[in-house]
């Protein structure tokens, strides 16, 4: 893998993690519209996903250190932080059953264009539903249990390629009442454990990397990690603004095209 190349495969992870767009979906569409063009290895992908999990951490590196403090600390502020770290946990183990039971499952739909084309769809649906969600209906500053469950299986969907994880799941938080920004927040830091767990599973593979490639992935791991904070910056700024309808737009655009393309292609 050349340089350039691992630059720009860091800038469209870092940008499509965590823009509405499905990171997955543009891959699978990128195979195979770009000729010679394939999907990076699994080391590769690896970095890609620890650089985007450190952008978060970066990120919300100051509500990270207010919920480790909750841990050894009393109040009424450390209580309402250790119950957001429990709805977390709520939340992440419907994802991991769903990652783990349906992992076959949802690899065979990874060469599927049709599937994406739908699956970008119904991103832009979801888009367009919370986006029209009347602002006096958005009054929830916190997860309930239900919210949390939801919001877990939600993601552990976003496997599927063209879901897109977090347009999905900060969508579905609007949808239940949880107003943008605290919706935007449970879905990111929930990434964390999803992202981490992902990597884990494959961590081992990274010492296989040769020594004359380390530098080259490793650029393209700090790619992904500025593109990341710079697309986490934007996004919030888009959720506040109520401007979700970009990227339904967006999604609705490059889910027919692919549509077209698979059936009359």
């Amino acid at each position: 893998m050349s340089l350039i190349n691992a630059i720009i495969l860091g800038i469209v992870q870092g940008l499509t993690e965590f823009l509405p767009v499905s990171s997955s979906g543009h891959l699978v569409i990128a195979e195979h519209l770009l000729p010679g063009w394939h999907q990076p290895g699994i080391v590769f992908e690896i970095l890609l996903h620890l650089a985007t999990l450190l952008a978060v951490i970066i990120f919300f590196r100051r509500d990270l250190v207010l919920l480790i403090k909750s841990l050894y600390t009393s109040g009424t502020e450390a209580a309402k932080h250790r119950r957001f770290i429990m709805m977390l946990i709520l939340a992440t183990i419907p994802t991991g059953i769903i990652g783990l039971t349906g992992k076959k499952f949802f690899v065979t739909l990874f060469d599927r264009l049709d599937v994406v084309g739908g699956m970008l769809l119904i991103t832009a649906l979801l888009l367009w539903l919370a986006e029209n969600k009347k602002p006096e209906k958005l009054t929830k500053k916190s997860t309930t249990i239900v919210d949390a469950i939801v919001i877990g299986i939600t993601q552990g969907l976003a496997i599927l390629p063209g879901i897109s994880r977090s347009g999905s799941t900060i969508a579905i938080g609007m949808l239940l009442g949880i107003e943008p920004r605290t919706a935007a927040r449970f879905s990111f830091l929930l990434s964390i454990p999803a992202i981490s767990g992902a990597a884990l599973l494959n961590l081992k593979e990274i010492s296989t990397i040769p020594a004359s490639q380390i530098p080259i992935c490793l650029s393209g791991a700090l790619a992904a990690l500025i593109t990341g904070l710079m697309a986490l910056k934007f996004l919030l700024m888009i959720i506040e603004e109520r401007r979700l309808k970009i990227f339904a737009l967006y999604c609705s655009v490059v889910g027919a095209a692919t549509l077209l393309l698979t059936f009359f292609g």
